[in-house]
């Protein structure tokens, strides 16, 4: 166990839904919320796209959308599926044939968009490749791309036509005897995207999948889809999250878990817990931090790590981690393990010799993990 502890008042219930499975990820139920991202490689190179697909899996995407607009894609499909080692999501617009050559490939899941995939026949025989080859489906509603008989009714897109989309394509799919789906309602704006998501939870017990789509650059959309996702996974809304950055499909999966994070609901890495630093700092705070970020990132083994550079808020923050360091004075600090003041530790070394104890944390609770698992 991390030696950081649970309170009660840190507590999410989550929605109750039903599970389904993407390849053999469950999603939804009492399952793990889910990370996803999505490549942006040209798709018929198969090496490029398979190469990001396995980065993203290294910092721990558990899904990944594979876009396929074309021929060539869904060719590429079957080997990329092959090679992937994560369940790969197809990304269906427009040609909903391209839907069920995904489906022949090897996709786990089709990702359709209701309001361009055409119509409810072509829904149908997406529907029959999808249980003909165990696919699951995501309806994905988008603000951007509502039907423009919805939009004659509400007169914009708003969360009204967002809902009433998703629950007409459910309907298709329930009609059809097909229940493996999840679905989503995305928009770029926060309000928009939050007051559909609240509507559709209490409309569905369906799966659902977060995102705030088009949120921008890697600091803007950071911030936008905190704000967005930590609110409604705050309310107990989402079984699975998408992050969408203009920036590095990684640093998608790095923020969503994050997110998921900071609220106590899934965890992963290496939780750093570090002070804005001030002239009260005993060694240099920015500086070291990143370099911690850096040389952790292999680090999977949930665990905490507090880098505090003076004893204002250095003693108290470390009580409470796996691995601590406090800065002091005379060029030296002092070094935290579970939770108790254990040695001093020069500034010059400290870099090198927390990397050290945390990897040594790490394996102390990887043997203890595996110890109690043999004894169920």
């Amino acid at each position: 166990m991390s030696h950081n502890p649970i309170r009660p008042w840190r507590n999410i219930d989550r929605r109750k839904s039903r599970r389904i499975m993407v390849g053999p990820v469950p999603v939804g139920g009492d399952a793990p919320i889910t990370v996803q991202t999505m490549t942006n490689t040209d798709t018929s190179d198969v090496a490029a796209t398979v190469a990001q697909i396995t980065r993203c899996a290294e910092a721990g995407a558990d899904i990944v959308r594979v876009s396929t607009p074309d021929e060539s894609s869904t060719r590429a499909l079957r080997e990329i599926v092959r090679e992937s080692p994560v369940p790969i999501v197809a990304d269906i617009h427009f040609h909903y044939k391209r839907a069920i050559e995904a489906a022949e490939a090897g996709a786990a899941c089709l990702r359709i968009n209701p309001g361009n995939i055409g119509a409810p026949e072509r829904v149908r025989e997406v529907i029959k490749a999808a249980r003909d080859h165990g696919c699951s489906i995501r309806i994905g509603v988008n603000a951007g791309s509502l039907e423009r008989q919805l939009l004659e009714k509400y007169g914009e897109p708003c969360p009204g036509a967002m809902v009433e989309s998703g629950l007409d394509h459910i309907r298709i799919l329930q009609e059809n005897d097909f229940h493996e789906f999840k679905i989503s309602v995305k928009a770029s704006d926060v309000f928009l995207a939050a007051a559909a998501y609240q509507s559709l939870a209490e409309a569905t017990d369906a799966p659902i999948h977060l995102g705030i789509t088009e949120a921008g650059g890697l600091m803007t959309g950071t911030i936008k889809s905190a704000i967005g996702l930590g609110n409604l996974l705050w309310m107990g809304i989402g079984d699975t999250i998408r992050v969408s950055l203009s920036a590095d499909p990684v640093e998608e999966v790095k923020v969503g878990y994050e997110i998921l994070k900071s609220l106590g609901l899934r965890h992963r890495g290496v939780n750093i817990i570090s002070c804005p630093s001030c002239a009260r700092q005993g060694f240099d705070v920015i500086r070291t931090v990143e370099a911690l970020e850096e040389r952790l990132a292999h680090i999977k083994t949930p665990m905490s790590l507090s880098v505090i550079g003076c004893v204002v808020n250095g003693p108290g923050e470390a009580l409470m981690t796996d691995v601590g360091f406090t800065g002091g004075g005379a060029g030296s600090g002092m070094v935290y393990l579970a939770g108790k003041q254990s040695h001093k530790m020069s500034n010059d070394r400290m870099i090198d010799h927390i990397v050290e104890q945390v990897e040594r944390r790490a394996a102390e609770i990887e043997a203890e993990q595996a110890k109690a698992k043999a004894a169920e």
